[in-house]
Parts: C-alpha cells; sequence; structure tokens
C-alpha cells in the first residue's frame, strides 16, 4: 500500500521553537491498568475497526479503497476511550504511525512524549508477546508495514530539515531512527534481548544463558544455545522448541558477517562530496582489515559523522548518514568477538575506541566529549604508573556516567508516568543500553578496573557482585541497617533513619538514612549531598549493573562502610567482625561531635524588621540566623551583586509564639515547651527513642496547623508594608519575593542545616506572602527538619527561626560555589555547580559542576543532566520550563567571574572572622554574578580519621610502573 503525503490537512511541516513551557496531565492509573488487562484479551487490542484513511480527510469502509486521485492509506482506527485517553492524559496506547500528524508525533511542547512513548511500546511489545496487542498482533489489516516505513522515511525527512533538531536532539533523534520503521530495517539486537528473556521466565534453567546474551553477547553464544536446547529437548513443550528456534534464527542474523563494501549503498542519497569521500576513503582502507581496524576505523568514521552531518544539506541524505552511524556501530559491536584482549594496552586502545564511538552515538554532547577526549587517549608508552592509570580509568569511568545518564534524562518522563501502570517498563532504559556500545564499554572499564584494582589493593568488598571497580565512594563513613533498594520516583518515599538505601535518584526532600548508595555520583554539591558529608553518612556511587545486582539483597542486614580512599564494604551481619559490631554498641564513639547551640546571646526584644544592610555577620544567632547575617554581610561587602531585602528577626516570631492560642488557655509557646518537657518525662520513665520521637513528631505536627492558622499582630503587618515599599520600592503584593527561613540552627560552623527549612519561591499576592511567613515560620517542626537536627544537636528543640525577605532574580543559571576542591581536597581550587533557571543545584538536580583552578585552568566534573528548569513569573511563581544539553551552561567569562569572586570572598569574610571554606549559592543573568547566600562549609572531620576507616583505607605507591604488555 502507497503512503501518500498531499494534503495540508494531514500533515503540518511546521517545527516549533524550542523554547517551551512544561504542560501537566491527570493520568487516572487504574484506568490504564485496567485497559491494558482488557486489551490483552481482545481480538482487536485497543483498536476499534478498519477504514480506509483518504488525503482528501474522509473515511471509506474497508472494501472502498480511496480512489486512485486521491489515495489514502488502510488502517486500524482506535478505540473512542483511547482517544480519550490521549486528549486527557497524553498517554498514546498502539499508536499507528500512518496518517498521524508529524508535529504532534514529534510533541515538542511535550518533551517529544509522544514519540517516546511509541518507542516504550514497542520496547513493551518485544518483551510482552505483543503487550496490548497480544492479541490483536494478529488483526489483519490494523497496519501495514510497508505504510509505517514510507511514514517513518516522510518523518524523519520532515524532522531532519531542521539542523537544529540534530544539534539539541542528536542522541534521542538517533534511538528514535533506531526504533521508528522507515526502510525495512528492525532492531535485531532488542529482538534477540527479548526473546531470551521471554524464554528464561518461562523455562528458568535458560536464565544463565540469557544473562550472557543480556550482558556480553557473543557470536559463540550461537552454539551454546543450540547445545541448551538439545540437551533439554524432552523437557522442552512445543511452543518452546519454537521460541528456541526463532531465538537462533534472530541470533543469526545478529552475528551475520558485515561486508563493509556493503556501506557505500547509504552514499546515494548522500550530497556532500567530502562527506562521501570520506567515507568511501574508509570503506577502502578496511574492506580486508583487522578487527582492531575496523574497530577504530569504524569508531573515527562515527565521530567524523556526527561532526559533519548538518554539512549535509539534504534531509534525506542526513537520514541515510545516521542509518550508516547505527550500521556502523554495530559492525563495531560484531567486530569485538575478534578483537585481542591479551595484554592492558589492547585494553586501553579498546576503551578509547569504544569511548570515540559512545560519544558519536550521542551518549555525551561534542563539547562534553572535547573536555574529556584528551583523558581518554591511546598512550605510545610503553608503560604507565597507577596514578595514570587511574586517571584514565576516572575519566573513562565519567563519560560513561555520562552516557548513561543522558539515556535517562530523555527517557526518564515517560518511564516515570508508564511505570505507574505497567512496571515492565522499568527495563526500558536499561535496554536502550545494552543495545549500544555502551555495554562493551561498560565490561571494558569493568575490566580495567578490576586489574587495577588487583595492582593497587583498593579492592571494593560489596557482596560478590559482578563489576565492583563501576562502585567508587563519595563520602567516607559506615554504617549498619537493613538495605533498602528503591525502585523508580523516589519522591515523598517514607524512610527509616537506620536503613541504609539504594536509589536509582534520591529525593530531594529525603530524612535521615543511615547510609547511601545511589546510580552515578549526582550532584555532589546538592543540599543532600552536603548534609550526608557533614553528618558523616556513608555515600557510593554505583550503576545500573549494580543497582539491579543489589536487589537481590533487599531487605538483609549489613554492614556497609566507604573508605577515605573511596573503597567500599558491604557485608551480611553475620560476616562483621567483633571490631566492626564495637562500633555500633552503646558508648561507642559516633561518626560525628554533636553540638549545642547556645542561646544565652540570642535577642528576642527586636520586634520590628530589619533592613538587610543593618545586619552583618554578627548579628547572626542574636537577631536573626547565619543565613541573613552572612547575606547582610555579603550586601555590605558586594553591594552591587546582593540584591535589597529585609529580616523578620527571631523577636517577631517569639512575640507571635506567646499569643494564646485562638480557642486555648496556653500560648503557642507554652504548647511547644510542653511538648518536649513532656518527652523529657517519658525518657525518664524509660521510654524508648522510638516511643519518645513518634510523641514528639505527632505533637509537632499538631503545633505546625496551629501557626499556619496564627494571627498575625496588626502592628507587624504594618511594619511588613512599610518595608515593602521603603525598602523593595513596591506595594505589599507587587513586588514578588522569596521567603527563606532562617534558624539559629543552620549554617554553623560544624553544621550545615542546608535546605532543611523552606524557601517560598517569588510569592506575590499580599495574602499568600503573609500566609507563607506563617508557614516558613512553621517549617523548622516538620519531621524531616527535626529529624535532621535530632542527628547532631543537643538541643534541637530550641530552634528560632527569622526570615530573609529578597527580591527574586530571574537567573539565566543558578548554582553553588565551594572554595576548595570537594573530590580532590585541594584550596588552589573551587568547585562549582550550576543549573538553568533559579534555585539551581541545590536540590539534587542533575548539574553542570566544574573544578575551577587559581591558575584559571578548569576541569569538567559532570555535565548537565536536568531536562526541565524553574524561572520566574512576573505576576509571581514559577513556570517549569524544557533544557536541553548541546552548549555547556557556564561559559569562560563566567569562570573567570567566579575565581576572581573566590578570591575576594576568602580574603573579606576571613578579615570579618568567618573561617573558610565557604558555600556559596550564586547566579548568573545575563552575565552579572548574583548572590543569595554564604555559609561555612562543613565536613565530618570525624570520619575521615576514624580508626577503623583508616584501617580499611590501603596505602597506595600510586608512582608504581605497570608494563603495557603485561597478560590479562
Amino acid at each position: 500500500m502507497r503512503y501518500f503525503l498531499l494534503i495540508a490537512l494531514i500533515i503540518v511541516y511546521v517545527i516549533p521553537s524550542f523554547s517551551q513551557e512544561v504542560n501537566s496531565f491527570d493520568v487516572d492509573n487504574n484506568q490504564i491498568r485496567e485497559y491494558i488487562q482488557k486489551y490483552k484479551k481482545d481480538i482487536r487490542g485497543p483498536y476499534r475497526d478498519l477504514r480506509w484513511f483518504c488525503d482528501d480527510g474522509t473515511f471509506n469502509m474497508p472494501k472502498e479503497p480511496c480512489g486512485d486521485d486521491v489515495g489514502g492509506v488502510q488502517r486500524a482506527r482506535y478505540k473512542e476511550e483511547v482517544i480519550a485517553l490521549s486528549e486527557t492524559s497524553h498517554v498514546y496506547l498502539g499508536q499507528i504511525l500512518s496518517t498521524t500528524n508529524f508535529d504532534k508525533f514529534w510533541d515538542q511542547e511535550n518533551y517529544h512524549s509522544r514519540m517516546k512513548q511509541y518507542q516504550l511500546e514497542k520496547y513493551l511489545k518485544s518483551i510482552d508477546d505483543g503487550w496490548i496487542n497480544r492479541r490483536a498482533q494478529y488483526y489483519r489489516g490494523a497496519l501495514q508495514v510497508e505504510d509505517e516505513e514510507a511514514w517513518g522515511k516522510d518523518f524523519f525527512i520532515w524532522l531532519l530539515k531542521d539542523e537544529e533538531v540534530l544539534e539539541k536532539h542528536f542522541y534521542m533523534v538517533r534511538q528514535a531512527i533506531k526504533d521508528i520503521p522507515h526502510a525495512g530495517d528492525d532492531n535485531v539486537a532488542q529482538l534477540m534481548r527479548s526473546q531470551s528473556k521471554v524464554i528464561a521466565e518461562e523455562y528458568e534453567p535458560f536464565m544463565d544463558l540469557r544473562i550472557k546474551i543480556h550482558g556480553q553477547p557473543q557470536r559463540t553464544d550461537i552454539a551454546k544455545v543450540e547445545a541448551f536446547k538439545k540437551d533439554n529437548d524432552t523437557k522442552l513443550t512445543p511452543s518452546l522448541k519454537k521460541e528456541f528456534n526463532e531465538l537462533i534464527k534472530t541470533m543469526n542474523k545478529y552475528f551475520a558477517p558485515v561486508k563493509i563494501s556493503a556501506l557505500s549503498s547509504y552514499l546515494e542519497t548522500v550530497t556532500n562530496a567530502e562527506i562521501k569521500t570520506t567515507v568511501t576513503n574508509f570503506i577502502e582502507a578496511n574492506e580486508n582489515g583487522t578487527a582492531e581496524e575496523n574497530i577504530e576505523g569504524a569508531s573515527d568514521l562515527m565521530w567524523y559523522i556526527r561532526n559533519e552531518i548538518t554539512n549535509e544539506d539534504s534531509a534525506i541524505g542526513r537520514l541515510a548518514l545516521m542509518d550508516l552511524s547505527l550500521k556502523l556501530e554495530n559492525i563495531i559491536i560484531k567486530k569485538l568477538d575478534d578483537y585481542s584482549n591479551e595484554n592492558l594496552d589492547s585494553l586501553i586502545d579498546k576503551i578509547c575506541y569504544l569511548s570515540t564511538a559512545a560519544a558519536a552515538s550521542g551518549y555525551t554532547e561534542i563539547w562534553e566529549w572535547e573536555q574529556i577526549a584528551g583523558s581518554i587517549q591511546k598512550t605510545q608508552n610503553d608503560s604507565l604508573t597507577l596514578q595514570e592509570l587511574d586517571d584514565f580509568l576516572v575519566a573513562a569511568r565519567k563519560q560513561l556516567e555520562w552516557g548513561t545518564s543522558i539515556n535517562k534524562a530523555v527517557y526518564d518522563d515517560v518511564v516515570g508516568v508508564y511505570q505507574n501502570f505497567e512496571p515492565l517498563v522499568h527495563g526500558f532504559l536499561d535496554d536502550k543500553i545494552r543495545g549500544s556500545v555502551a555495554l562493551p564499554l561498560g565490561n571494558a572499564i569493568g575490566k580495567l578496573g578490576t586489574f587495577i584494582s588487583n595492582e593497587s589493593s583498593l579492592n571494593n568488598r560489596v557482596f560478590s557482585l559482578s563489576n565492583q571497580s563501576h562502585i567508587h565512594g563519595i563520602n567516607p563513613g559506615y554504617a549498619f541497617g537493613k538495605l533498602v533498594v528503591v525502585d523508580g520516583n523516589a519522591e515523598g518515599l517514607d524512610v527509616d533513619a537506620k536503613n541504609i538505601y539504594v536509589f536509582e535518584r534520591p529525593p530531594s526532600d529525603l530524612k535521615p538514612v543511615a547510609g547511601l548508595l545511589t546510580v552515578s555520583e549526582g550532584n555532589l554539591v546538592s543540599h543532600l549531598q552536603l548534609l550526608a558529608r557533614n553528618l558523616g553518612i556513608p555515600n557510593a556511587a554505583i550503576s545500573n549493573d549494580n543497582f539491579l545486582a543489589l536487589k537481590e539483597h533487599n531487605g538483609e542486614n549489613i554492614f556497609y562502610a566507604v573508605s577515605n580512599k573511596g573503597t567500599v564494604i558491604i557485608k551480611p551481619e553475620a560476616e562483621m567482625t567483633p571490631e566492626e559490631h564495637k562500633l555500633f554498641s552503646a558508648g561507642a564513639v559516633r561518626n560525628v561531635d554533636m553540638v549545642t547551640v547556645p542561646l544565652d546571646k540570642i535577642n528576642l526584644e527586636q520586634t520590628s524588621i530589619l533592613n538587610l544592610r543593618d545586619v552583618n555577620s554578627a548579628s547572626s544567632g542574636i537577631y536573626c540566623g547565619p543565613k541573613a547575617a552572612n547575606l547582610g554581610q555579603l550586601k555590605q561587602n558586594f553591594p552591587d551583586e546582593v540584591v535589597e531585602g529585609f529580616v523578620i528577626p527571631f523577636g517577631i516570631f517569639f512575640e507571635h509564639m506567646k499569643q494564646t492560642i485562638p480557642g486555648g488557655e496556653v500560648s503557642y509557646w507554652e504548647y511547644l515547651t510542653s511538648v518536649f518537657a513532656k518527652a523529657d518525662k517519658m525518657k525518664e520513665n524509660g521510654a524508648s527513642s522510638d516511643e519518645i520521637e513518634k510523641f514528639e513528631l505527632a505533637e509537632l505536627a499538631k503545633l505546625r496547623a496551629l501557626i499556619l492558622e496564627m494571627p498575625l499582630l496588626p502592628a507587624f503587618v504594618e511594619d511588613l508594608e512599610d518595608s515593602f515599599s521603603n525598602i523593595l520600592n513596591g506595594e505589599i503584593g507587587e513586588v514578588p519575593v522569596f521567603l527563606r527561613s532562617d534558624t539559629n540552627m543552620e549554617d554553623l560552623k560544624n553544621f550545615t542545616g542546608a535546605g532543611l527549612n523552606l524557601t517560598l519561591f517569588n510569592v506575590a499576592p499580599k495574602d499568600e506572602i503573609i500566609q507563607g511567613i506563617k508557614t516558613v515560620w512553621a517549617s523548622p517542626y516538620t519531621e524531616r527538619s527535626f529529624k535532621w537536627r535530632q542527628k547532631i544537636l543537643n538541643n534541637p528543640e530550641n530552634v528560632y527561626p527569622s526570615i530573609v525577605a529578597i527580591p527574586g532574580v530571574n537567573n539565566d543559571y543558578s548554582g553553588v560555589m565551594i572554595t576548595k576542591g570537594v573530590t580532590s581536597n585541594r584550596n588552589d581550587e573551587i568547585t562549582v555547580a550550576f543549573s538553568r533557571g533559579v534555585g539551581g543545584a541545590v536540590d539534587g538536580q542533575a548539574a553542570e559542576a566544574w573544578s575551577i583552578r587559581n591558575n584559571g585552568t578548569y576541569k569538567l566534573i559532570s555535565p548537565a543532566r536536568e531536562p526541565s528548569y524553574k524561572a520566574l513569573s512576573k505576576t509571581g511563581g514559577t513556570v517549569t520550563k524544557l533544557s536541553t544539553f548541546e552548549k555547556p551552561i557556564l561559559n569562560r567569562k563566567n569562570m573567570s567571574q567566579l575565581q576572581d569572586f573566590s578570591k575576594e570572598l576568602i580574603q573579606t569574610m576571613t578579615a570579618k572572622g568567618m573561617e573558610g571554606p565557604y558555600d556559596v549559592e550564586l547566579g548568573f543573568e545575563n552575565d552579572k554574578l548574583w548572590l543569595f547566600q554564604v555559609r561555612p562549609y562543613v565536613e565530618n572531620k570525624n570520619a575521615k580519621s576514624s580508626t577503623y576507616l583508616e584501617s580499611i583505607t590501603p596505602k597506595v605507591d600510586t608512582s608504581k610502573s605497570i608494563p603495557l604488555n603485561i597478560k590479562l
């Protein structure tokens, strides 16, 4: 059946602007679950009936084709409820491509959700016997393969006309070209993995071979599968035998030799003469080359295509080059079977080739690869030191992490929607990695890591997991507790402080836990990481494979330690040594020193609002918290970089708390003090700490509710209105402000308290500002805030909140600066992390991080991987916008500004008696630097000096020379 593209009513040739705000939809997960189960049993699945879709916009019955002068396609119509679901929830089930509007399928305004859902559903169909089309896959005429392919080709020609699409969305478009039919192609690798998965689920003895095919597929696996089928012949059902035959057929197709000369067919539609010559030269040079020569040449050609594809003027030529890139990747994977792995030199070369191919596949942006490529190069030396080998390993591992994180950034939104009604989607992200050069790259990096670990004695001991070299510590510390592995989105998860948690990505509002492990390092300077480092909570980064392997130990009681060198130990309780048991006995020295916050200097008589200009670091703990005091100090020293603002001091809060609770007999303050008096009495009477905490949290929840309803004193409201007029030069309700909680129990010398209490963004209406003040006052009494304070403070109940009110700056990007090397521990460098928009980097966003040396050199620690960001609305509140990663967030001018400012800050704050290093929140608007907060950067010295942690930290001779011809 031909596919006609004639009528503008059907196809719109307009690609919208990339500056888009994010939409949100209501999804009834229970209803969708019911639909899925119903469609699996329905002979027509999600479809209603067949019709001819004519190019003039009319529909004909199945036996009444569109006229030759009109044209059209025959395909199924969706059930009415499927259409309704797409309209109300933006969930698209059973998508048929032919006749679909290109622009709507690209779905720019919803971060390309519809196209990604098509890819996700294709995966589900491959692993779950057709998924919702379980029976409908045999519904004759529902779709025509040739129509789908013709549509796919026309769609990509439409899409690739815009070179900005390739610049901003290279990885996603390349993956879509792999998944969307457009030239009689198919994803054989995915089919092989899904067929082996289905067999293993039906016949458990096949599981080992299935794991091998998923993790390290080789041509020799064909013979292993054939032998397995023969050995188990009497135990296999007829349907299983058929499935084995199909798998063997697919494996033979996948591992069929590739004729490099056949690649010339991709040049038929390419118009750029230089590109054609380069590809032709590759074919001629590699047609009879060795596996190593083919792999090196193919990876270099892939990178060349990545850089030059927009110099091809024709969209159909660009599509051919993308297909060629995918074919070259396939060649690399197949040729690895014949690659020599006999010594260290060849392993390093392999990692270099595969890293280049991964970058060329879009796993890193061009600018990111340029930053790290110099650290992942072949060497002409005969030997390398352990330090040089480790530097190479760290760079290669970083690039791999960046690649898996871009995969997650692109697809996690649709996985997040679907996981609520279809748990099988959890394998989708992993499948994307396993179908690419990232899989053998990860295996090669793991092999090098194991070699280096053996040579240096820096071995992780994490159960009996494979590929342990991908595990590396972030914060030193030790813990004992139940291991809890959390699948998917963890936001809002109720955690137990006694447990050790494994997250794909930790929630931004995480309450205290005993230990942390996360997939990839994440943002090193987020509030969560700062708290963990401050309190000696062990934290390590792991790979996705490690995450999956740890699921087998979910619920077990374990011992967990991260050494000062970043080595990691995790073992069952039964294997703990007497020394390790002693670490958790009564009276054992804790990882942290408990702190008592002094109250003798606090002045509760200051009951009028203070201009930010009138406070400084000496005001901390007297009139306001350190946040306001230090911001006032910054205002005095850097007046042009700090906005105007005012401070609502402790005294105003206390004055309101002295009011009698409406309808009651005691004041708010008396209620609060009675809670802790009763808690002390419970302790005297032998109540457990859990019972006491449960009582305290229940009573504090009641207090928060009372504070939210608290009447504000008329004199304070008048003072508030005057402060807006006189300090912010606008009426209350007209000037949006940030309301930032600032207690006497944060930003201390030994306790950061970062992010524990509330900041309200860009509040504008008068009633919301008034209610916001009460909400901020109530925030120190939340469960999360109270529990974190309890971890280090002896008197967490003596908390007094002040409030900083400042107008918002609509930053282009914002973030955090630490005036030392966070990972290197060097004092001659700073660490910065920035995200686009406002509130960047502090809430665990996958931020862009750099180390900047005093000599002006800088090094990328991690690129940004946050697909959306917050911007301020002129009328108050925030809007969420979409982001892409093709350009760095910080430019060279910004780097220089940050370096210069850090030097001036250190000199100024030290002179004022505030010891460094410092943790600074700041932002840029049109390259102008704005400052929002400074606090001490607090690390846990007890954890670093722990006798036990020192005992498990190996002494390594990093100058040890390793010959590269050493056999592996």
